[in-house]
């Protein structure tokens, strides 16, 4: 049936086609591999940006965290900002009265005018 030339050209015809299509797969890469590659990179997509999500949401707690405890920093030293100058403001109107008593005369401020000045 067949001569040994013609199981050579065979053989010879089967190893080139082999060759075309490894050269064919290398260059446009082999398809099975790329599906893997593309499912494998999918999952790694999308755990770095679960990754990425969790370290934004961290950031903004501790920014958040940090302005709340800069905020209660700020309220508290106004409160005793407020408070200083409420004593303040009592011992003046203290020394004031305590001037006018000494020159023997007396001091026409009322309750409704001492609330005032402490208001203002």
């Amino acid at each position: 049936m067949f001569g040994l030339l013609d199981t050579l050209k065979l053989g010879a015809g089967i190893a080139a086609g082999l060759l075309l299509y490894h050269l064919y797969a290398v260059s446009i890469g082999y398809p099975s591999a790329a599906r893997q590659a593309r499912a494998g990179y999918v999952l790694v997509a999308e755990k770095s940006a679960a990754e990425a999500r969790a370290a934004e949401m961290e950031r903004q707690r501790n920014a958040a965290t940090a302005a709340g405890e800069e905020h209660r920093k700020r309220l508290a030293a106004a409160a005793a900002a407020e408070q200083a100058a409420r004593d303040t403001l009592e011992t003046e109107i203290q020394s004031y009265e305590l001037q006018l008593s000494q020159k023997n005369r007396a001091c026409a401020v009322t309750a409704v005018d001492r609330q005032w000045l402490l208001r203002h």
